[in-house]
């Protein structure tokens, strides 16, 4: 797997994006371990609150196009500075607000804007651009797995941290742990290695786009993405509450959250080795149907501990795994030239479906008590994300020219 990332500064670069990652998205994918004490602090409502969560897995997906463009016209490095300082300082400005506005505006809009513009969709398309194409899969794998690997150790610290100091101390120890990502920035837009030429579209970015929703490969690509982003932004959001409802104490959900993260970095690696094995569609098929499978078997099990901790495990294993072969599919479809545009609105798509997953939960718990009814839908959009990614058209795999000479 790691023998394309051998070339000189190809390692450099990957590792250096997966530590953004491992920042950014570390601290993002384990904010809803602050729901239940900001609720219990502000007595403003699980619905309120999960709304500004909600507006937060939209914005930062509606910023991942935006930010894509603004790095394909002007270059990586001031999107991804930019990104990092946004998330700092809404980070350590939330504590600071009183009621569901203020939450929504932070957390909601300026929190997400700038992790958005400090994620995949600019990361994965300096991966496409600057590396050989040989390297990408295996290096969309570790870059993925950094987010992964992020979500893992601060989950529990986080947890701990709410737990000695409060969530407001939390929060701000968080936003100083953002500021560790700028140096990585530097680092990755120093890189020089060079990319393959990338193709040469007429019209340029404005239709690309307009070029690629005239494609139905990539509707229905976008349409499997939504699925995935509600299933994600649910059970980010709305586990820890589930746990709760559960009778369990809270460190189960921190700990699922955190065994999520760490499945999800052997999950990644692995699903990044399989690109260039297998069609990434058919890699994307088996992936949502598992989820639906695994969502099955929680329903029949009782609810204990350990019950949380094998879903988890099960779960992390495809979590953000689907990222690398939705990427790989949209270079293949596209080109590498406006891919950080491209893949950007596709994380558009998914992240409208995580706004749905992160809202209707909220209202699921306030109107029924229960999540019942979401993990049903779970299991729906799961089953239709597995059979509507077949159709996509994508060329059969074929091995590397020095593969082929060796047999």
């Amino acid at each position: 797997m790691l023998q394309h990332l051998r070339q000189p500064g190809v390692m450099a670069l990957t590792l250096s994006a997966a530590g953004i990652l491992l920042i950014v998205m570390g601290i993002r994918q384990s904010l809803g371990l602050y729901l239940s004490p900001i609720n219990t602090s502000t007595g403003l409502g699980i619905v309120s609150l999960s709304l500004a969560l909600a507006i937060g897995q939209f914005m930062w997906g509606a910023f991942q196009p935006i930010a894509g463009a603004m790095a394909d016209h002007w270059g990586p490095r001031p999107v991804l500075f930019g990104g990092v300082l946004m998330f700092a300082i809404a980070t350590a400005v939330t504590p600071f607000m009183t009621d569901g506005l203020g939450f929504a505006i932070t957390l909601g809009i300026v929190s997400a804007a700038g992790a958005g513009s400090a994620s995949f969709s600019v990361l994965m398309g300096v991966v496409a651009q600057r590396l050989p194409a040989e390297a990408r899969g295996s290096a969309s794998g570790i870059i993925n797995a950094g987010s992964s690997l992020g979500q893992f150790v601060i989950a529990p610290i986080t947890q701990k941290l709410i737990q000695l100091f409060g969530w407001m101390s939390a929060m701000w120890t968080m936003a100083l742990l953002a500021l560790a990502a700028l140096p990585l920035v530097g680092k990755l837009t120093d890189q020089t290695t060079a990319a393959e030429a990338p193709a040469n579209l007429q019209g340029g970015l404005r239709q690309a786009v307009l070029d690629a929703f005239k494609t139905p490969s990539y509707g229905l690509l976008h349409a499997g993405f939504f699925t995935c982003g509600f299933h994600i932004a649910f059970l980010v959001t709305h586990l820890p509450g589930e746990v709760d409802l559960c009778g369990l104490p809270p460190s189960v959900a921190s700990w699922s959250l955190a065994i999520i993260g760490l499945a999800n970095i052997g999950g990644s690696l692995y699903i990044g080795s399989c690109i260039n094995r297998f069609r990434s569609k058919y890699i994307l098929c088996v992936m949502y149907g598992s989820r639906a499978l695994l969502v099955m078997w929680y329903l029949l099990m009782p609810k204990e501990a350990w019950v949380f901790y094998i879903f988890s495990a099960g779960l992390g294993f495809t979590w953000l795994a689907t990222v690398p072969p939705t990427a790989a599919l949209v270079g293949k479809l596209f080109g590498a030239r406006y891919i950080a545009t491209l893949f950007g609105l596709t994380l558009l798509s998914h992240q409208i479906g995580g706004f749905l997953g992160a809202w209707l939960g909220g209202l699921a718990i306030a109107n029924y008590g229960s999540l019942s009814l979401m993990w049903y839908a779970d299991i729906a959009l799961a089953t239709f994300a597995a059979l509507i990614n077949c159709p996509i058209k994508e060329e059969p795999i074929t091995p590397p020219l020095h593969a082929a000479s060796e047999v």
